[in-house]
């Protein structure tokens, strides 16, 4: 598929919102990961580098030109606008009451918008009241945290799999 026939193919509803990330590597390879799995789209917010950049490039191959992207400086406007009956807001991280990723099924009659957090502080305590739910990646071995880029990897390939029955 070349990035015309991308740009035109039926997305997954799926949304990915990055929430101050700041390792160029890690925004590079969801996009390319958003590339894989058709996401429909990619928000960039607070200190989130943008393309063009030469590092973001690096992982990306040029999937920053397929996968259709928005910067907002704040992730909690940007959540408060995109909640709706529409749309079932996901935090992924660790925290109390948290859904495990394996036990969760997506509404199939909503898009999925799925935010992941900065590196260190996770998603912003600030945003985390106004999901719908946060889903947590099980993990059993002595470090409870895994890369930015693999967590997107591992919950867009769950979910989409869910999606796609």
């Amino acid at each position: 598929m070349n990035v015309d026939e991308f740009k035109q193919a039926e997305k997954t509803p799926i949304t990915i919102v990055l929430d101050n990330i700041r390792s160029l590597n890690n925004i590079g390879s969801v996009f390319r990961t958003s590339d894989a799995f058709l996401i429909e789209k990619i928000y960039l917010c607070g200190i989130t580098a943008r393309p063009p950049h030469k590092d973001i490039h690096k992982t990306a191959l040029g999937s920053t030109e397929s996968v259709d992207w928005e910067y907002r400086e704040n992730t909690l406007e940007l959540i408060k606008e995109l909640r709706s009956d529409e749309n079932q807001i996901l935090a992924v991280e660790q925290a109390d009451k948290a859904t495990m990723l394996n036990s969760y099924t997506p509404d199939v009659s909503k898009k999925q918008v799925l935010i992941f957090g900065n590196e260190v502080k996770g998603v912003a305590d600030e945003v985390i009241p106004f999901c719908d739910n946060v889903l947590e990646i099980p993990q059993y071995g002595t470090k409870h945290s895994l890369n930015i880029s693999v967590s997107v990897g591992i919950v867009v390939w769950d979910i989409w799999s869910k999606l796609k029955g």
